[in-house]
């Protein structure tokens, strides 16, 4: 995957602003109005506002699906589409079979295109041929689905497990190189696990020992904590030194694991996702941060990648896939990759909640009111 060393070190605000204002000039530039290109009458629609937009997402153990990524790409389609537009959504319940399944009756209904957000990545690849073959467009959602796939938008997910590999070395301290550390990753199935976990290795590699590292079935948290309990036999309690957790839900487990073996201080645990109960713990003092990764950036700019494509606004549709990156069966897709933000105490007023993804009196509930008021956050 290709990674941008330069723009992914700034705020992530000033990445997407830079990149606003950038696609809005290219758009001027090339006489696109409303984002249908004029200047040579080659872009002009295949399809109306009456359009059906396919959503088949993964799963449910994440509340991000549910919660935002599903509504928010709902919202846009009709905001485009002037009401007209519809959005006909699966989720799999981390069943790849399942999802096949669904993807087929999708086919079946003559959806307009396909967002595809894949159980397993590779199984799913004979499926997405048959929709190509249906003539149906896919864009693979949040993680790369193999097959003949239009386009792919996600999180620079290398990025996200070198934000996390980063932050663990760091709380680490000068006596990081002798620390022992456990590694919680993804879902073997997940193609971004093995994107967070090569991320984080890039920055843990001869800076830290890891001592256990677990790829994590179906993401479960019940499945880390087992595996948790597992390396705290193997190593002993009171030798490790941070945990690597792939995202919060996972984290929430290791640290109960942690607590039920008796543990008087939690150490280091990273997350991602910016998940609820994650900040609440960030704030208790119990994880140490989480990554933040803009859901209503990533599913916003999927709606949109969804309708141009199904419409041939092909100059609005390539101003949205700058990036390229390559998967086991295809090279150079067209992508876009959303930049991310490492979430600690001392950011969660500058992110989450400025964002809108919570509000104060979600996260400082009575039990974190005086943890809230320790960081200022009130």
């Amino acid at each position: 995957m290709n990674t941008r060393n330069t723009g992914m070190r700034r705020t992530r605000r000033t990445v997407i602003a830079l990149a606003t204002s950038t696609a809005a000039v290219s758009l001027s530039a090339c006489g696109v109005v409303d984002g249908i290109g004029n200047a040579s009458g080659s872009a002009s629609p295949k399809k109306g506002n009456d359009i059906t937009v396919g959503l088949l997402l993964p799963e449910k153990e994440n509340s991000r699906y549910e919660k935002f990524d599903y509504p928010i790409i709902k919202e846009q389609v009709a905001n485009l589409t002037k009401g007209k537009g519809d959005v006909a959504y699966a989720n799999a319940d981390q069943d790849a079979a399942k999802q096949s399944r669904q993807l087929e009756q999708m086919i079946t209904d003559k959806v307009d295109v396909l967002l595809v957000d894949a159980v397993d990545s590779k199984a799913i690849a004979s499926d997405i041929q048959k929709a190509k073959d249906a003539g149906i467009p896919v864009i693979a959602y949040d993680r790369l689905a193999q097959g003949p796939i239009d386009a792919y938008i996600s999180f620079d997910n290398e990025l996200v497990g070198q934000v996390q590999g980063r932050a663990l070395v760091g709380a680490l301290g000068s006596d990081a190189a002798t620390d022992k550390v456990v590694m919680m990753n993804g879902s073997p199935t997940d193609p971004n696990a093995a994107q967070f976990k090569a991320g984080a290795l890039s920055e843990l590699q001869d800076k830290v020992n890891v001592a256990k590292s677990y790829d994590t079935k179906d993401w479960k948290p019940a499945n880390a904590k087992a595996n948790m309990m597992e390396a705290i036999q193997a190593i002993g309690l009171s030798n490790i030194a941070g945990v690597y957790s792939a995202n919060d839900g996972m984290a929430g487990a290791i640290i109960d694991a942690l607590k039920t073996a008796g543990v008087s201080k939690v150490p280091p645990v990273t997350g991602q996702d910016a998940e609820l109960d994650g900040v609440q713990r960030i704030v208790a003092g119990d994880q140490y941060m989480s990554v933040y990764k803009s859901y209503p950036q990533e599913a916003t700019a999927a709606a949109e990648m969804a309708v141009a494509k199904v419409q041939g606004r092909s100059i609005e549709f390539d101003a949205l896939t700058r990036d390229k990156v390559d998967s086991p069966t295809d090279k150079k897709i067209p992508a876009q990759l959303v930049p991310v933000v490492a979430l600690t105490k001392d950011n969660i007023e500058d992110t989450v909640i400025q964002d809108g993804i919570y509000k104060i009196k979600d996260i400082c509930t009575a039990k974190y009111k005086s943890a809230c008021s320790a960081i200022g956050l009130k």
